[in-house]
C-alpha cells in the first residue's frame, strides 16, 4: 500500500468524519479543551501504521473504535497521574503557622528554603516548573517549550511538586521530619 492511498485513506475520513470524532472525544473528556486535539492526531497516527487501509469494510465504524482504545488508555495513563494539589493551599497553610512574631517570620522563611532544597533533591524539574510557573508567572505552554517536553509533562512535575511539599508540611504538622 503507497504512502498517498494511505493519505487519501485519512485525508477522507477525516473530512467525512473528523468534525464527529472531536465531538465524541469531547464528549466523554473532562478537559476537552486541552485534549481532544491531541487524542484525535493520535487516532490518526493509530490510523497511518495500518498497513492495508484498503481492508477496512467500514471506515467510520473502525474510526470510532481506535478512538474508544485511545480514550481508554488515555484514562489510564490519567488515573496514573498524581492529583493535583493547589500550591495556594499549601501556602496558606504555611502563612497560617506564623504571626507577626519576627521569630515565627524567620522559621518561616528557613522552612520554605529547606523545603525548597529537599524538593530541588528529589526532582529538579519538579523544582523549576514549580519556582518558574508561581514564582516567575510563566505559563505552563512556555515551561514546556523552554525544557523541550510536552505540557501534559509540565503539569505533572507541577503536580509533583506541589503533592511533595503537601506531604512534607503534612509530616511537620504531625512532628514528623
Amino acid at each position: 500500500m503507497t504512502s498517498e492511498t494511505k493519505h487519501a485513506f485519512l485525508t477522507s475520513l477525516e473530512r467525512t468524519h473528523g468534525r464527529q470524532l472531536r465531538r465524541y472525544l469531547a464528549a466523554r473528556l473532562r478537559n476537552a479543551a486541552a485534549d481532544v486535539s491531541d487524542l484525535s492526531q493520535e487516532v490518526y497516527l493509530r490510523l497511518l501504521r495500518i498497513e492495508r487501509v484498503d481492508t477496512i469494510r467500514n471506515p467510520q465504524a473502525y474510526l470510532f473504535t481506535v478512538a474508544s482504545h485511545v480514550l481508554h488508555q488515555h484514562g489510564l495513563r490519567r488515573a496514573a497521574t498524581p492529583e493535583s494539589v493547589e500550591v495556594m493551599d499549601v501556602l496558606s497553610d504555611l502563612q497560617s503557622l506564623s504571626n507577626t512574631d519576627p521569630a515565627m517570620q524567620i522559621e518561616l522563611e528557613q522552612r520554605f528554603e529547606a523545603l525548597g532544597n529537599e524538593l530541588l533533591q528529589h526532582s529538579p524539574k519538579a523544582y523549576a516548573t514549580l519556582l518558574l510557573h508561581r514564582c516567575d508567572g510563566v505559563p505552563l505552554h512556555e515551561i514546556a517549550t523552554r525544557f523541550g517536553i510536552s505540557y501534559a509533562m509540565v503539569k505533572r512535575y507541577l503536580s509533583k511538586a506541589l503533592i511533595f511539599c503537601q506531604q512534607r508540611l503534612e509530616a511537620t504538622e504531625q512532628g514528623g521530619s
